[in-house]
C-alpha cells in the first residue's frame, strides 16, 4: 500500500504526522490522556461535579462523553474508518447511534418501572 493511502492527520487535520508509527503514538498518547482524566475524576470525584444535570450527576455525563470520544478515535484511527467510503462510515455510525439510543430508552423505561415498584411496594406485573 502506498504511503499516501492513509491520512496522517488527527483532530480534523490540526495535528499532522510524518509516518503511520508517529500517528499511532499520537493517538495512543491522546487516548491515554483521556483515560488518565477519567481515572483522576473517578478517584477524586470533585464535589462541584456531583450536582444533577438532566437527571444524572455531571460527573457521570463527563464519563459518558469521554468514553464516546475514546470510542470515536479508536474506531476512526485504529479501525481505519477514515479511509472508508462516506456511505459505509454513515452506515456504521448511524446504526450504532440508533442502537445506543434504543437501549438507553429501554433502560430508562424499565428503570422507572422498577423504581416505582420499590417506592410503592406494589407489583403491577410479575417479572
Amino acid at each position: 500500500m502506498a504511503a499516501d493511502a492513509h491520512k496522517l492527520a488527527i483532530f480534523r487535520g490540526t495535528l499532522k504526522f510524518k509516518s503511520n508509527k508517529q500517528k499511532i503514538w499520537g493517538v495512543l498518547i491522546f487516548l491515554s490522556i483521556v483515560t488518565a482524566i477519567e481515572v483522576i475524576l473517578g478517584i477524586y470525584k470533585p464535589e462541584v461535579l456531583m450536582g444533577q444535570v438532566l437527571g444524572m450527576k455531571a460527573l457521570n455525563w463527563i464519563f459518558i462523553i469521554l468514553t464516546i470520544v475514546k470510542a470515536y478515535y479508536i474506531t476512526w484511527d485504529f479501525m481505519h474508518m477514515r479511509d472508508e467510503l462516506p456511505s459505509l462510515r454513515r452506515m456504521v455510525v448511524w446504526t450504532a447511534v440508533f442502537l445506543i439510543a434504543y437501549l438507553v430508552f429501554i433502560l430508562l423505561q424499565e428503570g422507572g418501572y422498577i423504581e416505582h415498584v420499590f417506592a410503592t411496594g406494589f407489583v403491577k406485573t410479575d417479572f
